[in-house]
């Protein structure tokens, strides 16, 4: 017995704006601290007062965006990690040049420095010395951010390659399917002509219908869950036409929400696969099936007699339905399925489980 498939658990992606969002609330954060710090006689904020302390906040925002626009993209992406080093210590020495220059034009603070004339040089030089290792900072952080924006759009392209990919191997399965389904169904009038013509009439009226569902209704990503049960009792009553008499076939199919949506032709190669295998034209045989929900899950028990066709005799395409059903369920329901099948004695087994709400299926147009 083989088994396959659990319970998915869903992750919500990020809200896209989320990377501006950050960018705004983290510089509205750092213009608005000397608003926090004032109130005191001593810290009356200012104009000029303001504009000294968000001189250095502007010069972290430039050599920032200077980065994230421009070096990144030109020089550290296309790996010229040199050219990317120097440009950022021109760029630094411009931004503290330019913040000591803007300091100096406006009026001294209002608080009294004492020595000032004697400390100015040494004040330059740790002005120089520290703020160079915030800037640097600055621009490192702007290169993980830009590099981490970068890994996302990287991630989301696979994921929509991956997308694309999924649709056009549905595509190609569904393409496999349909073919399949009409050859076993042929196969099974074929067989009826010899022995009933009238049975064999019957059975090529009801099979147009099946065929509308096939070729129109299927088609379509989701379907309702009654249209794909109705679909597979009309197919039950097709292949009950031909059964011998010493064949018991037990069918019970209901649905608790028949307007719920499910991928379509996910049963069927399992029902095709009992009715091939299960009856035997001189032995006693049976087919057990039971579809019924579970709540939010559809479920499919399928037990049979099992009498082996052999492959070099069936030209059925048999083994096509299995491998089938088995990669459009890793494709359109990627561990929300449970599928186990084998041998039990002298009878085959197999059981299809599908949790039918939450994230819809992939497309199969």
């Amino acid at each position: 017995m083989k088994t396959e498939g659990t319970t998915q658990t869903h992750i919500s992606p990020p809200f896209k704006g989320m990377g501006g969002i950050i960018h705004i609330a983290a510089w509205g954060i750092l213009f608005g601290l000397p608003f926090f710090f004032t109130g005191r006689e001593s810290q009356v904020l200012t104009v000029t007062s303001y504009l000294r302390s968000v001189i250095v906040p502007l010069s972290f925002m430039m050599v920032f965006y200077v980065n994230y626009f421009l070096l990144v993209n030109r020089y550290l992406f296309s790996r010229h990690g040199w050219k990317f080093f120097l440009s950022n210590v021109a760029l630094i020495a411009a931004a503290i040049i330019l913040v000591h220059l803007l300091m100096q034009l406006l009026p001294p603070p209002e608080i009294p420095h004492p020595h000032r004339s004697e400390r100015e040089l040494k004040d330059i030089i740790g002005f120089f010395t520290v703020n160079a290792m915030l800037y640097a900072l600055v621009a490192g952080l702007s290169v993980a951010i830009k590099m981490t924006s970068g890994w996302y759009q990287i991630e989301s392209m696979r994921r929509e390659l991956e997308k694309s990919r999924a649709e056009a191997e549905l595509q190609n399965l569904k393409s496999q399917l349909n073919p399949h389904f009409l050859f076993n169904t042929l196969n099974n009038i074929y067989s009826l002509i010899a022995f009933s013509p009238e049975r064999a009439q019957e059975a090529v009226h009801d099979l147009s219908r099946l065929l509308r569902y096939v070729l129109y209704d299927s088609s379509q990503p989701q379907v309702l869950l009654e249209k794909e049960l109705d679909f597979i009792r009309n197919y039950v009553e097709l292949m009950r036409i031909r059964l011998p008499e010493h064949v018991e076939l037990k069918t019970e199919i209901a649905a608790t929400k028949p307007d719920a949506l499910i991928a379509p032709l996910l049963f069927i190669s399992l029902i095709e696969n009992a009715f091939k295998h299960g009856v035997s034209n001189s032995k006693p045989s049976f087919i057990d099936l039971d579809i019924h929900q579970k709540g939010d899950r559809i479920v499919c028990h399928l037990k049979n007699s099992y009498f082996p066709k052999d492959a070099e005799q069936d030209k059925s395409g048999s083994g096509i339905g299995i491998k089938n059903l088995r990669k459009r369920l890793e494709l359109i329901y990627p561990n929300r399925h449970i599928f186990s099948y084998g041998v039990e004695g002298d009878n085959y087994y197999s059981m299809l489980e599908l949790q039918i709400s939450g994230e819809e299926p992939k497309s199969e147009k």
